[in-house]
């Protein structure tokens, strides 16, 4: 366990020993807003008839989509409810993210979230006892 610690802070050390203020308080912002710590307004905006098309707020995160054409917005609605949008993009469909409120990050120490209990996985199990039994006798 000490090797990988050693070794975690020895990139983390490596990597940042370069960064300017700014670099170091835009990644800390950016993870802050994907652990649902930040209020963002998210407008999906259509350039050719100037219209907004949809309007996003909340402690919501920003993904790529599936190309790159598409965007994932996941946003948290309660203690435990999520909701997860996809929204598409073309030639005349764009959208911009505006961080509502300030927060307080660190320009000196990158943020570094370790979890735990995501090592070990939720396994859902689908299918009857019956039709299990069924398998194992034949």
């Amino acid at each position: 366990m000490k090797k990988v610690i050693f070794a975690v802070l020895a990139t983390a050390v490596l990597v940042t020993g370069c960064s300017s203020d700014a670099d170091v308080a835009s990644r800390n912002l950016s993870k802050a807003a994907d652990q649902f710590e930040i209020n963002r307004r998210i407008v999906f905006y259509n350039g050719i008839t100037g219209e907004y098309m949809l309007n996003v707020e909340g402690r919501c995160s920003l993904g790529s989509g599936q190309s790159s054409k598409s965007v994932t917005v996941t946003c948290k609605t309660g203690p435990s409810e999520y909701k997860k949008h996809f929204l598409g993009l073309s030639d005349n469909v764009t959208y911009f993210a505006e961080q509502i409120g300030g927060a307080d990050v660190s320009v000196y120490h990158y943020r570094v979230i370790f979890k735990p209990q995501t090592i070990i996985p939720n396994v859902d199990f689908e299918g009857s006892t019956d039709a299990l039994a069924h398998d194992l006798t034949k």
